[in-house]
């Protein structure tokens, strides 16, 4: 009679191992697919300048469309609306640093009396966000 060896069973793995390799995929997908910083609810081509430094990371986003309509973090406002809510950071001792993205076809006008009323506040740290130009 031919008996066959079966081979040794291997204890059962830890159970958890499936559940990180799941929350590992979601997070790379969460990378790829989210977005790193409010976007307009209009669309803002900044201008092209060969001047400039590369911006520090967080803050408030301000954008200027063409038009002149504004919006703060990704929400339309109004100009009232986002000195007064920047302002607050402000003079809560938590001053942001606010950027600036203004369509390149956007009156400066129309946005320099904010930059005016935000330093008024208390916000000091204002950059206006340009495009290096193509090499």
């Amino acid at each position: 009679m031919i008996r066959l060896r079966r081979p040794a069973r291997l204890p059962p793995g830890d159970p958890i191992i499936p559940l990180v390799d799941v929350a590992f995929f979601l997070l790379v997908f969460a990378l790829l697919v989210g977005r790193m910083d409010a976007t307009a609810p209009f669309e803002v081509s900044p201008p092209v300048s060969a001047l400039g430094a590369t911006l520090p990371q967080g803050g408030a986003t301000v954008a200027v469309a063409a038009d002149g309509a504004l919006s703060l973090d990704g929400t339309a406002a109004q100009a009232a609306e986002i000195v007064a809510a920047l302002g607050a950071q402000a003079a809560a001792g938590t001053a942001p640093f606010v950027r600036i993205n203004a369509d390149a076809r956007a009156p400066v006008s129309g946005f320099l009396p904010l930059v005016a009323a935000l330093e008024a506040r208390g916000v000091t740290r204002i950059a206006l966000v340009v495009t290096p130009p193509a090499p």
